[in-house]
């Protein structure tokens, strides 16, 4: 598997798998909530990572360098070592602790997160009424 810096005509499959990975896992949140145009805004100010294994884009990872904040991690199918790998690489490339925020209820991505080094730091709740997340932190 390789990780790299996703190409543009990429762009289009890695937010399916954003979108389709929403869908699938945060299922308390109406599926209409979760488009691939919410990445293509994003990727315009983030930089954007794929893990490609045989030729196909298997995993997204978006990450905001100024702030060293990893705002998306998304594998087309769990187990495989996508995450995992898109995580190292982020933290590799990162110059410092690496954060990002992960909705509550999401138990199975906080585990994974926590596997991995990273700490609980705060616990919020975006306004108005968005559902409840925490934040973890992985010193560098």
């Amino acid at each position: 598997m390789l990780v790299r810096r996703a190409r543009l005509e990429e762009l289009p499959v890695a937010a399916a798998i954003y979108q389709r990975t929403l869908r699938d896992t945060f299922t308390w949140i109406p599926a209409w909530r979760h488009n691939a145009q919410d990445f293509l805004r994003d990727a315009g100010s983030e930089e954007i990572y794929v893990a490609v294994a045989e030729g196909r884009v298997v995993g997204v990872a978006g990450f905001f360098r100024p702030d060293n904040f990893l705002h998306s991690l998304y594998a087309a199918q769990r187990g495989g070592g996508v995450g995992k790998a898109l995580l190292d690489h982020i933290v590799a490339c990162a110059d410092g602790p690496v954060s990002l925020k992960c909705q509550a209820l999401n138990l199975r991505a906080q585990a994974f997160y926590e596997r991995e080094g990273f700490k609980v730091v705060e616990h919020g709740r975006d306004p108005p009424s968005g559902p409840p997340w925490v934040r973890m932190l992985r010193e560098a």
